[in-house]
């Protein structure tokens, strides 16, 4: 005789499928918890329904399951298109000019004072150029000589060209720091780990995978196209070209999740001053034969590339003539190009005290160390303080889901291997030198439009121990 058929286990199946869940939940397994909860409604569906059913029920389960992997994060994300822009000036353009010449007086006061604290503004237009602000310093120097320089030194010797620096107008309405600022954030009579934060405010770092030099690739081409529309202007290739310029470069990236693949060139925009008896037809083939094409990755540029080189026609009247110009301007241009996070401070024309700057500089040092290492694909880091405060008030880093530890385990990574306290960070940087000016066009941070330089200690990656 047929034995008779055992009780249905249907309340057993279904507690081991939640406790197997919040086992394996606890202890990480979020996908194999997903897999168990499947194994054992298919258990219990196989008892009690026939071939046909259990498919259905099989089918729901999967359903199920991905529903639960996308909720607790461990499916594949589908892979999404879309298009970034960055865009860069070159130095002839009139807030470039500005950022510049602020940075100049940096270099000035730095190379006799390494203690000089300066908040040093331009502003330039038709025929002048204007310096205003705070400086505190020893250094004994000629404003407008330094000034002059910096502006010939730029290109613009013609009023034609939009300025000339031999005849242009200088004024200088500086004067010395707020007592009661200097009190606060003076470092004369203190140690490193004592001199506070300049002033408050949240300074952001970012890097990614995508260019040796760890920076977005719409930013380094930008940069990159600009600083070769200057090389080949004052090296006699493109004789015909003028200081002022600017560049866009829109990239179709692929992602997966916060992973990112540049995948193409959508679109390349160059914006060139010129002499008048430079046609346009000669500018559009020299570009393309002796900037685009030396900078460029062939393999990104396909038969759908889009180039619009002066796309508004003539663009000879150009410089401080054909705008005005101030310091501070090109916040974006000056970081990753719209990528990452800024929190609104300019660099130019401030000395390291100003964490504005320095802060801002270190935490790129801390972005680019975590890529380097192979943390993350990606980090975003952010730090904030006080005015007269050494130490920072927070410290945050997002790694966009790429990383191979959580952000809070890379965090504490980050403050064991990093001194934020203001005026700790600028001596470990080094910060405390006349090295500014040339920071101040085609980009603080990569260094992709130029070689290595040992300056921008920031962008030399430090080992991590952890």
């Amino acid at each position: 005789p047929r034995r008779p058929r055992k009780k249905k286990k249907l309340p057993q199946l279904k507690m081991f499928a939640r406790a197997a869940l919040r086992s394996a939940t606890q202890y990480g397994g979020l996908a194999a918890a997903a897999t168990v909860v499947g194994f054992a409604g298919v258990a219990a569906a196989e008892e009690t329904k026939c071939a046909g059913s259990v498919l259905g029920t099989l089918n729901e389960i999967a359903a199920k399951v991905s529903s639960i992997e996308k909720a607790i994060g461990v499916s594949e994300p589908e892979a999404e298109s879309f298009l970034f822009t960055s865009e860069s000036v070159n130095e002839g353009h009139p807030d470039k000019l500005a950022d510049q010449v602020s940075d100049t007086i940096v270099d000035a006061c730095f190379e006799q004072d390494n203690e000089s604290h300066v908040a040093c503004e331009t502003s330039t237009g038709t025929g002048f150029v204007m310096i205003f602000g705070e400086i505190t310093t020893n250094a004994v120097f000629d404003y407008e000589a330094k000034v002059r320089a910096c502006v010939k030194e730029i290109g613009f010797d013609h009023p034609d060209k939009g300025l000339d620096y031999k005849t242009f107008k200088f004024i200088n309405y500086v004067h010395a720091q707020s007592v009661e600022i200097n009190a606060a954030v003076s470092g004369r009579k203190q140690t490193p780990e004592e001199v506070g934060a300049g002033d408050q405010g949240h300074m952001f770092g970012y890097a990614t995978n995508e260019t040796p030099e760890l920076m977005p690739l719409t930013h380094s081409l930008a940069t990159g196209l600009g600083y070769q529309l200057t090389v080949v202007r004052k090296n006699g290739v493109c004789s015909k070209l003028r200081p002022d310029g600017k560049t866009q470069v829109t990239i179709e990236y692929e992602k997966k999740g916060g992973f990112l693949k540049p995948k193409r060139i959508h679109t390349i925009v160059i914006s060139t001053q010129h002499d008048p008896d430079y046609t346009q037809e000669q500018i559009k083939e020299d570009l393309m034969r002796e900037v685009i094409m030396k900078v460029v990755p062939h393999d990104l540029i396909d038969d759908k590339t889009i180039f619009h080189i002066n796309p508004s026609g003539l663009f000879t009247i150009g410089g401080p003539e054909g705008d005005g110009g101030l310091t501070g301007r090109k916040i974006i241009i000056d970081t990753y190009g719209g990528w990452g996070a800024h929190g609104g401070g300019a660099f130019s024309g401030k000395d390291p005290t100003k964490v504005d700057r320095s802060a801002a500089y270190y935490c790129r040092w801390v972005a680019k160390s975590l890529v380097a290492a192979g943390l993350c694909e990606r980090a975003l880091v952010q730090v904030s303080y006080a005015i007269g405060v050494a130490a920072p008030l927070s410290v945050f880093v997002d790694t966009y889901g790429t990383g191979t530890k959580s952000d809070p385990e890379i965090l504490e990574i980050v403050k064991a291997n990093f001194d934020m306290r203001a005026g700790m960070l600028v001596r470990e940087l080094d910060m405390l030198k006349p090295k500014y000016k040339k920071t101040a066009c085609y980009g603080h941070f990569g260094n992709a439009a130029r070689s290595a330089d040992p300056d921008f200690t920031w962008e030399i990656p430090k080992k991590l121990k952890y």
